[in-house]
């Protein structure tokens, strides 16, 4: 199982990379405390605070060889939060311990170079001087581990570059001693360095200069893959649609939506202010008029969830779904013909990548990935793939579903959903740009 769309990314990366003859060492940590199916245990030379710490080396049957950092504190239910939502109390602590556990592998295993990704694994380069060549991923900057000025006195020589403010911020130091930073869009990259929209980081990040970049993210397209998908239907492809009806046709009776001829609209998402899906509530009261179904699948802010829940008790068109589902993701987004992804910030988007693979046309905002991915259709009648928000409100949300019911009237639909399925969102060209990144630093 994989967690969000750092693990998701990671996970296509890496298995890129090995189809390239690129040989990677994947550390992860042990949240689960993995006892079964251990090759190797390797003991690791982490600070007394840090420690005890291990590698655990496994071979995992779907992601392959992988090393599983077992250090005080790392195994949890869920890797982030708790039961209740919450974060975990302790998430500086155990992934400080995390950074430190890295430190230690690099020292034994001397690798050519070192790709970490956001702040759970960015002070591992204040415990390493020299560092390896190293290459910072940023999937969201949001997130950035800042704490106290105490830890400065422990996570390494290398500390002084994370004081920020009088405080510690993991993400802070490794954008400042990373060779490369790269960002998980290029659009992205233009926002990043604006004022007000680098969350604090602008100034560090413009520093960079042409040493910060950004390479768009792929999905693994075997497993969204609409002609081999075990989770839907009927299975289809660009030459042969009808199998997307089926699919449509399950979604309405799985969830006893009106059986009508109108389009149906989906979104696969967590229930977060960044994912914009209280902006969906308003559009709920008018789906008789427009006409159009939706259905949500996601899971968070129990507020917006309880909305949700009371709006589908008072609707016919529309279903919501708490919580999360892997297969039931599959069928939604195979039996959509619209996928809402109202973000206010989004650094790349997976999801209407997966939706687009499956002919299911996204409505989106001008942000981050999304700018990268959906050009509009309207602004471009032959190249668009789907239609992009005039602005992040409620309003532009419905002026949007508006437009592309009216561009996807009749036969247009299947003309934009193969122009959409054709695309290459496999993670062979990204891999691709990292690789000359790791050349380049490494040699």
């Amino acid at each position: 199982m994989t967690v969000g769309g750092l693990a998701a990314a990671s996970a296509g990366l890496v298995s890129a990379l090995r189809r390239s003859g690129i040989d990677v060492d994947v550390l992860l940590p042990d949240y689960s405390s993995a006892t079964d199916g251990i090759i190797e245990t390797i003991e690791l030379d982490v600070p007394i605070w840090a420690g005890p710490a291990v590698v655990k080396v496994v071979d995992h049957p779907q992601a392959g060889r992988i090393h599983l950092v077992d250090a005080p504190g790392l195994a949890r239910s869920d890797p982030y939060v708790q039961p209740n939502g919450q974060g975990w109390l302790d998430n500086t602590d155990r992934f400080m311990r995390y950074s430190a556990a890295i430190a230690a592998y690099v020292r034994l295993s001397q690798p050519d170079v070192l790709h970490l990704n956001d702040w759970h694994t960015a002070t591992a380069l204040a415990d390493l001087d020299p560092a390896p060549p190293t290459v910072l991923s940023l999937h969201n900057l949001a997130y950035q581990g800042a704490t106290g000025g105490d830890w400065l006195d422990l996570i390494g020589p290398r500390s002084r570059h994370y004081e920020w403010w009088g405080g510690t911020n993991p993400l802070s130091g490794a954008i400042a001693l990373a060779d490369r930073v790269i960002a998980v869009s290029p659009y992205h990259v233009s926002e990043i360095t604006q004022a007000g929209q680098g969350f604090g980081l602008e100034e560090p990040l413009r520093a960079r200069g042409n040493t910060l970049g950004g390479i768009l993210n792929g999905i693994d397209t075997t497993v969204w893959n609409p002609e081999q998908d075990p989770h839907i239907a009927e299975r289809f492809s660009a030459a042969d649609l009808a199998g997307k009806q089926r699919c449509r046709q399950q979604v309405v009776d799985e969830f006893d939506l009106v059986d009508d001829n109108s389009l149906l609209a989906v979104a696969v998402t967590r229930l977060t202010d960044q994912k914009g899906i209280d902006l969906v509530l308003p559009l709920i009261e008018l789906l008789d008029e427009i006409p159009l179904r939706l259905a949500v699948l996601g899971s968070g802010d129990r507020m917006l969830s309880q909305k949700l829940s009371a709006a589908a008790e008072r609707s016919d068109r529309f279903a919501f779904i708490d919580g999360y589902d892997e297969a039931l993701a599959h069928r939604l987004i195979a039996g959509g013909d619209l996928f809402l992804m109202p973000s206010r910030f989004e650094p790349c988007g997976l999801t209407q990548m997966q939706a687009m693979r499956y002919g299911t046309i996204p409505i989106v905002t001008a942000v981050g990935g999304l700018v990268d991915t959906v050009p509009d259709l309207d602004a471009h009648p032959r190249t668009g793939r789907g239609i992009v928000m005039s602005d992040i409100s409620s309003t532009a949300l419905v002026s949007a579903v508006h437009r592309v019911v009216r561009r996807c009237a009749g036969r247009k639909i299947d003309t934009l959903r193969k122009r959409v399925m054709s695309i290459d969102w496999s993670w062979d060209d990204p891999a691709s740009e990292y690789i000359k990144i790791y050349r380049d630093i490494s040699n």
